[in-house]
Order: structure tokens, then C-alpha cells, then sequence
């Protein structure tokens, strides 16, 4: 799953890739945002991504299909 997350005030958005499904990942987002906490998410490396509620900007959660490798027609 690939998710990006926006911060306020920040020119580049933080993006990884985490094991979580599309429904773990917003709802851990929406918690956070609406109890004003900090966001705690787990990436495929097992690090944590904390960001501070009040500072997120937007957040785009990825599809959960692979992505093709190699080269195809067109």
C-alpha cells in the first residue's frame, strides 16, 4: 500500500509504503485527526512514521494492487 501524506508548511510530502490495508491506514488517520493526536503509522520496514494531527496537510492512500514489472506494448 502507498500512501502519501501532505504537511502543512513543508515543500515535500512524505511518502512510503506500508503492509497496513487502505482501511487500517485511514482509519488510524481519522482517529488521530479527530482525537488530536499524532499520527502512527508503520511503513514495510518497520519504522514509524509520526506526524503531529494538527499538521497534516492531506493524506493519499494508495491502491493495494502490484504494479507490473518490465516493459509492455503499447
Amino acid at each position: 500500500m502507498d500512501v502519501e501524506l501532505g504537511i502543512q508548511n513543508v515543500a515535500r510530502p512524505v511518502n512510503f509504503t506500508t503492509e497496513q490495508s487502505a482501511d487500517e491506514v485511514s482509519k488510524a488517520i481519522s482517529n488521530a485527526v479527530t482525537q488530536g493526536e499524532p499520527i502512527d503509522l508503520v511503513d514495510d520496514k518497520d519504522r514509524h512514521i509520526m506526524v503531529p494531527a494538527g499538521a497534516l496537510g492531506y493524506a493519499i492512500v494508495g491502491s493495494e494492487t502490484k504494479h507490473a514489472v518490465g516493459f509492455g506494448a503499447l
